[in-house]
């Protein structure tokens, strides 16, 4: 049985913020970590040692974030903005749509780059998900907390 693959998708932006966040974890967090768990032991007794408590905690979250990271990064694609040929609504559009309340722009992202308050909504999201696969002067009902949205898609990008 084929495994699926978990992609995650990400500007080149986005993809070079988490990139470097990885460097800084392994080539500052990592030795400024253990520089302290060094300075801790040799304090002595460790069994009741706050210091060193926390060092190992922050070595711990530090070292799961790299592995975190380094997972997220061998399923990432990078998604391109710019005119979609095909003139349906992907991951990386950005589209202008009308609803009762106005219109309003969006640009459908990644979950890792979400950020509804500014238009950037996750392809994973009901109304990500709603507007994938539809084309300009398409209407759409989206099931939403506060009942059901309409919204007709004026433009993609």
């Amino acid at each position: 049985m084929p495994q699926l693959m978990n992609n995650q998708y990400f500007s080149r932006e986005g993809l070079e913020k988490l990139k470097q966040e990885l460097e800084h974890r392994i080539t500052v967090l990592r030795p400024e970590i253990a520089k302290r768990l060094k300075e801790a032991k040799e304090e002595g007794d460790i069994s009741e040692n706050a210091a060193f408590d926390q060092a190992k905690e922050d070595q711990s979250m530090n070292e799961g974030r790299i592995v975190e990271i380094e997972g997220i990064l061998e399923n990432a694609v990078i998604i391109t903005g710019g005119t979609n040929a095909s003139g349906v609504v992907t991951v990386g559009s950005s589209i202008k749509v009308e609803s009762k309340n106005g219109t309003q722009n969006f640009v459908i992202v990644g979950a890792s780059e979400s950020d509804p308050a500014n238009g950037f909504i996750s392809n994973e999201s009901p109304l990500g998900k709603a507007f994938l696969g539809h084309k300009k002067d398409d209407s759409i009902e989206v099931k939403t907390p506060k009942g059901l949205a309409q919204y007709k898609i004026l433009e993609i990008k």
